[in-house]
């Protein structure tokens, strides 16, 4: 039918088969295969797409984002000091020196071949679970500080899953490293000057949880400079960026609560890397 003015346009809109009407004139030509019913509802879904197309958007958002926080769990999750050393070396490095499913451990236990895959791949753990989570900075609607935010929580998933590997029995290790990669994959200068301070320490102690533990503690102040002397300047501040760098140094100091024992009665091993403990 023909439509001659606005108001007869609004009538047609009004009326509860004008959908039917539209396609008996407009799409009859159409194969005989396909049933009218389904046609009507691809109609009514593609109105309701587009008029709520801001929900729509805001669904998909939480979902990828949701699953992105899966798979930072399972990246996290990845069990390297336990596979390679049952694999390669035949030991559970869970029973072994401080019982951590970490590079430290596996330095202490079983040397620098079997500590540096397990560096890397823990570090790489952190870096790629934020990476992905930095593709959210695609969507528009989304500010940096709050890429920003998402990406930590990506590091809060990926280092929760290096301690409570899912593919371990839920023992794994104290997700250094691991918090390191994700760090570096965020903002690879405030990475660079906390590995800075955990270098410095360590060369000057050889305590490998010593220089964790002041390097952690570092953290927030390097990211409290940061982020007041460049994110501000855009107006884009994140709070939660502080918020996190104070639980990291929280949580570095909670998981080294045993060094730090030990290291107050001076029972806690030195490190070297290129000579053998003396």
């Amino acid at each position: 039918a023909n439509i001659n003015n606005e108001t007869d346009q609004k009538s047609l809109f009004s009326r509860p088969h004008f959908f039917v009407s539209c396609f008996d004139e407009h799409v009859a030509d159409l194969s005989d295969n396909y049933d009218r019913r389904e046609f009507v509802g691809l109609q009514i879904f593609t109105i309701f797409a587009t008029t709520h197309a801001k929900f729509i958007a805001i669904i998909m958002t939480y979902c990828a984002v949701l699953l992105l926080l899966i798979v930072a769990y399972l990246f996290g999750s990845i069990p390297s000091a336990v596979w390679i050393g049952k694999h390669y070396f035949g030991v559970d490095i869970r029973e072994h020196g401080s019982k951590n499913a970490g590079a430290t451990n596996m330095l202490r236990v079983l040397g620098l071949r079997a500590a540096l895959p397990v560096f890397v791949i823990d570090f790489m753990k952190g870096f790629v679970a934020v990476t992905l989570m930095g593709a959210m900075r695609l969507n528009p609607e989304l500010s940096t500080a709050w890429v920003i935010n998402l990406k930590i929580f990506a590091v809060a998933f990926a280092v929760v899953g290096h301690i409570f590997p899912i593919f371990a029995g839920f023992r794994g290790g104290k997700g250094v490293s691991t918090l390191i990669g994700a760090v570096t994959a965020i903002q690879p200068n405030l990475a660079f000057m906390c590995f800075a301070v955990w270098v410095l320490v360590f060369v000057f102690t050889h305590y490998v949880s010593l220089a964790s533990i002041v390097a952690g503690c570092s953290f927030p102040i390097f990211v409290a400079i940061f982020s007041t002397t460049l994110y501000n300047r855009y107006g884009d501040f994140s709070w939660i960026f502080i918020i996190f760098s104070i639980a990291v140094a929280a949580m570095l100091v909670w998981t080294h609560r045993a060094n730090i024992g030990r290291l107050r009665r001076g029972e806690e091993s030195k490190t070297y890397i290129w000579k053998k403990r003396k």
